[in-house]
């Protein structure tokens, strides 16, 4: 059975009735959303994540688990990524049997899948197109981040779409830098150009990763190289922290019996994969107790340089970004 993905984000009860249910497309963003409310709505359930490969190469393991579990056990909800057809002489095995939540993730599936097809065809399954997004629906994801901000208008939400290429994924990374920026809950349509500038965003990216990965070299030439605007220091602080918190989710998911591969994979939201290697790195440099050390270090900045408008915020970023390679490398 065919259901809207508009539709589907409105009620995701409609697909209670359903215990498999297949999520195929282009628009990574929104089955990103999809697995969010999954997430949400299985909070006393225990949550397995699965890449089709694993599956495949553990069939009777999987099977184990749909058929054989107890009334005692914590009932599971299935997260199935990377999909695509040689999953379906399995799909076919449980279909009447299952009782279990099962959610497949595909990329774009053409008419001839059979897999979509087994899907749409079904009585009992559930499949769900997520196609690209439109101008319409980004506005309203827009209009629903930004409700309790003053100034959203028809320009500056044109220059946030704009600057996202209709990509949802990306919409929401330039929305949490809009709020971390505003703090006062007011755009300024000049500071807003500004903060999307996506080259400029982008080189500071850069160098906060090859800090945080301890490369002196590059870390030292991009700081020369590498445009700080003063009135964005917070945003620049707000960006690290971002990084130190992600890492220090990882520190501990390594604590609950997760090797560190296994813990990226576990973080919601996800991390990119093009990020990933990046990430992979960092994590294997920064333990707890340097974590802690340098978020001790970026809250006192900010309360200086909220409490000292006058000083030259960019100094102290450079200053901290040599911290972070040095704290990385000890």
């Amino acid at each position: 059975m065919i259901y809207k993905s508009y539709l589907i984000e409105e009620n995701f009860e409609s697909l209670s009735k359903s215990n498999l249910i297949l999520f195929y497309g282009e628009n990574e963003g929104l089955k990103d959303d999809f697995k969010k409310i999954i997430r949400l709505d299985s909070k006393n359930y225990e949550i397995v994540n699965l890449m089709q490969e694993d599956l495949l190469n553990n069939e009777d393991s999987f099977l184990n688990k749909i058929f054989n579990y107890s009334l005692f056990d914590k009932q599971k909800v299935f997260l199935i990524n990377n999909t695509n057809d040689k999953i379906l002489p399995i799909i076919e095995k449980i279909e009447k049997k299952n009782d279990q939540k099962i959610f497949l993730f595909s990329n774009i599936l053409d008419k001839k899948s059979k897999l979509r097809n087994y899907f749409e065809k079904s009585k009992s399954a559930a499949v769900v197109p997520c196609y690209a997004d439109t101008i319409l629906s980004l506005k309203k994801i827009i209009s629903k981040k930004l409700k309790n901000f003053n100034n959203l208008t028809l320009q500056n939400i044109n220059i946030i779409i704009d600057n996202c290429s209709l990509n949802r994924t990306k919409l929401y990374n330039e929305l949490n830098k809009i709020l971390i920026f505003f703090e006062n809950k007011k755009i300024d349509t000049n500071k807003l150009k500004l903060l999307l500038n996506e080259e400029e965003n982008d080189d500071f990216n850069y160098l906060k990763d090859e800090a945080l990965s301890g490369n002196k070299f590059n870390t030292n030439k991009l700081i020369s190289n590498t445009i700080l605007e003063k009135d964005k220091s917070i945003f620049y602080i707000s960006l690290i922290n971002q990084r130190l918190l992600k890492l220090n989710e990882i520190n501990h998911l390594k604590n609950e019996n997760h090797n560190i591969e296994s813990a990226i994979n576990n973080l919601n939201p996800p991390i990119f994969w093009k990020d990933k290697p990046i990430f992979l790195n960092q994590a294997k440099k920064w333990n707890l107790k340097k974590i802690n050390k340098i978020l001790n270090k970026t809250y006192n900045i900010e309360l200086i340089l909220k409490s000292n408008p006058i000083i030259n915020g960019s100094i102290l970023i450079k200053s901290l970004l040599l911290e972070l390679c040095v704290t990385a490398n000890s």
